[in-house]
């Protein structure tokens, strides 16, 4: 299975705007004899005795990643972006207490006040919206920050491609006395590469995973100036919601946060960010609708209304044909979001692999082309596209796919 799911990796173009690919040096760390090792508790106040490396490999990674994010304290333990939300809510807020939130459909994240959630059954949140061209309506957030008085305001999202004004929403935040939390999960390796504003020193608190643009393990991470606000998180985090932390990967996160204070990574964000604006302006070009009409980050989302397909049809018949994206709810959305109207498509996976804007462009096209023709039978799709996506593949391998000798 493990060779199979690397051949799935290596022979498909991962065009999911949350997954990229890890350095070979990151998942050597996380497959490590730190899984084997319990260590509740902190640097110097753990539960367990024996944990002398274990203090040394978490206080590394906490003093790079306040270095890479140029911050003063940082809560590396959290097993994920999901779970690094939940704690700074448990750290701020009792149960019943208003938040305010970027909405779901509008490009938030479930843990942003979703119903189904727990940030959406404990507390109160009230959602903000995009305006008409597809961008932050920051006079709504103004205007219900200042009609709700939250204790917390969430600014971040999981399917918004342009800039945040971190500054705006700080303003608002202590016009109303609220926690400004900045999710950056999906923006965190462009921060770290200068490709993408910084939420510091704005923001009260941060959170964001270790994956996806930043391309490490998969996990959490809590950043701060503060230190009050600090401890908070650090008592939210444990005993608060997790027990002992998972070594292995904070030893992993200690990698990626190395490589990622690096030229040739800084280099790799910029990269990251040119090719998304070349796939946005083919699809503009080929008449796809892209929100807020481009993007200032890794990814694109496109609103397939007016194409005559849903977003799962467009995922299955993409996927069929090697090009693996996801279907996204739109601001607006009729569909549920099972079926959803929009695509969603980073550029941080191919661009790993080493793609460029000229491969963006034909990856980009390939896509427009199987929207265009998505009556086309199977074969067609297989004979056409697949053999096209299997030259970029080849031309671009995983580069340590030798290493394995898979």
């Amino acid at each position: 299975m493990i060779s199979d799911e690397f051949n799935n990796q290596n022979d498909k173009l991962k065009l999911i705007a949350s997954e990229n690919y890890a350095s070979l040096a990151v998942i050597q760390a996380q497959g490590t004899f730190f899984t084997n090792k319990y260590a509740e508790g902190y640097p110097g106040r753990r539960f367990y005795a024996g944990c002398e490396e274990m203090d040394r490999v978490e206080n590394k990674a906490i003093e790079l990643a306040c270095k890479l994010f140029n911050c003063k304290f940082a809560n590396v333990q959290p097993c994920s972006g999901s779970q690094a939300n939940q704690a700074v809510m448990f750290a701020f807020l009792n149960p019943g207490d208003k938040f305010l939130a970027m909405s779901l459909k509008d490009g938030g994240h479930l843990t942003h006040g979703h119903k189904i959630t727990m940030s959406g059954k404990w507390f109160s949140p009230v959602h903000y919206h995009v305006n008409k061209d597809g961008f932050i309506d920051m006079n709504e957030v103004r205007k219900l920050a200042l009609e709700n008085k939250p204790k917390l305001i969430i600014c971040g999202a999981s399917a918004y491609s342009r800039k945040i004004d971190f500054a705006a929403f700080r303003s608002i935040a202590d016009e109303v006395g609220a926690i400004l939390l900045s999710d950056i999960a999906h923006y965190s390796g462009l921060i770290a590469g200068k490709a993408y504003p910084s939420p510091f020193p704005y923001s009260h608190v941060v959170t964001t995973t270790t994956h996806k643009t930043l391309r490490g393990p998969r996990g959490g991470m809590i950043l701060c100036d503060d230190k009050e606000i600090a401890d908070k998180i650090d008592r939210a985090v444990f005993p608060g919601i997790q027990g002992g932390p998972l070594m292995h990967v904070i030893a992993a996160k200690l990698v990626a946060f190395e490589e990622a204070l690096s030229l040739d990574f800084a280099k790799y964000a910029s990269q990251v960010v040119k090719n998304a604006k070349v796939v946005a302006d083919v699809f503009k070009s080929r008449g796809i609708k892209v929100f807020s009409g481009g993007t200032d980050s890794h990814l694109v989302l496109l609103d397939l209304t007016n194409a005559q397909i849903s977003g799962i049809e467009a995922e299955n018949i993409l996927n069929w044909s090697g090009l693996v994206v996801n279907k996204n709810a739109i601001p607006n959305d009729n569909q549920t979001p099972f079926i959803a109207s929009g695509i969603r498509i980073g550029t941080s996976a191919c661009t790993t692999r080493g793609m460029k804007e000229k491969e963006f462009e034909k990856i980009a096209n390939m896509i427009c082309d199987k929207i265009e023709n998505q009556r086309d039978s199977i074969d067609n799709l297989i004979t056409r596209t697949k053999i096209d996506v299997a030259k970029l593949c080849n031309d671009f391998p995983i580069y340590y796919k030798k290493s394995f000798g898979f």
